[in-house]
């Protein structure tokens, strides 16, 4: 296994730990004092769990080598990962956002210092589980990782809602104002609101990779001038490229003189190769198709 595997694995296991002791501390302690944004909070992790297993699942199957039935390799099985996380994030959007809601209609719990500090461990907890997988997983080009690394974002986000939410609970019964009392649930409906939005834009990236969106015009254009700086080359008469999981595939057609030999056309094929996969780490795979071309 390579560094870069071993620390992938790493962040994956320790996210998967962290989720599962979070969800036993947010649940108990949500039930126990009564905490609408924090139990919701701690159901959105048990569903975490269910994710960051899934994203495990995803990067082992994604770094088997290429086979017969699959030529390509199986990086796409990181975006089944990746689209997977962000229904767990919709399921718990709307969750959260009921209940919050519901909560509002209800006579509100008076504010635990207990809960309070709980939501604070989470969010800072969360905060560097972020930081560190996001580093990770844009230094492998780890579409699970990055996802898993979003999802801790969103726990940020509904964790530091708690916080907030059973703060202005303590401030309500200290200024004796009644309405601050339901901070704790408006809150959960903020949150809400936040984790939908990140599960659109994780499930929009997702399956753009599935249908075979191009890569951006910028990583287009870079391509382009390394096959433009190979003397041979007359012409670009298309270019290509998609994301495949971790890594991108290229797709040129490129003309050169038609007078050239077989040999050479090769030799070209394997400069133009080299050039891209030298100057770009995440590019995987480079088909370049040649055209011949003349003078007239």
């Amino acid at each position: 296994m390579t560094g870069d595997n071993k620390s992938s694995v790493f962040a994956i296991w320790l996210s998967l730990i962290s989720n599962i002791f979070l969800t036993i501390m947010k649940i108990i302690i949500g039930l126990w004092f009564q905490s609408e944004v924090l139990l919701a909070d701690g159901l959105h992790n048990a569903g975490d769990i269910i994710a960051t297993i899934a994203a495990l699942s995803a990067m082992r199957i994604s770094k088997l080598p290429a086979d017969e039935d699959h030529p390509y390799g199986h990086g796409k099985a990181e975006v089944l990962g990746s689209g997977f996380v962000a229904f767990v994030l919709l399921i718990a959007a709307l969750y959260i956002g009921y209940h919050s809601t519901i909560a509002l209609f209800h006579e509100p719990q008076s504010p635990s210092w207990v809960a309070f500090t709980a939501a604070i461990i989470s969010t800072v907890w969360k905060y560097v589980l972020y930081k560190y997988t996001m580093r990770i997983g844009v230094s492998t080009s780890s579409k699970g990782l990055i996802a898993t690394a979003k999802d801790h974002l969103a726990d940020v986000y509904a964790s530091l809602a708690a916080v907030v939410g059973i703060g202005l609970a303590f401030v309500g019964g200290a200024y004796d104002i009644a309405w601050l009392a339901f901070g704790d649930a408006a809150a959960g409906i903020i949150v809400s609101l936040l984790v939908l939005r990140l599960a659109v834009e994780m499930g929009k990236e997702s399956f753009d990779i599935l249908m075979e969106k191009t890569v951006d015009q910028e990583k287009l254009h870079q391509y382009t001038l390394l096959i433009e700086s190979v003397p041979q080359v007359k012409r670009i008469d298309r270019i290509r490229a998609r994301e495949h999981g971790h890594y991108i595939l290229v797709d040129a057609r490129v003309s050169i003189p038609g007078e050239l030999t077989v040999q050479e056309g090769h030799d070209i094929t394997r400069v133009i190769k080299k050039s891209i996969m030298d100057h770009h780490a995440d590019v995987d795979e480079v088909l370049i198709h040649l055209n011949p071309w003349y003078e007239d």
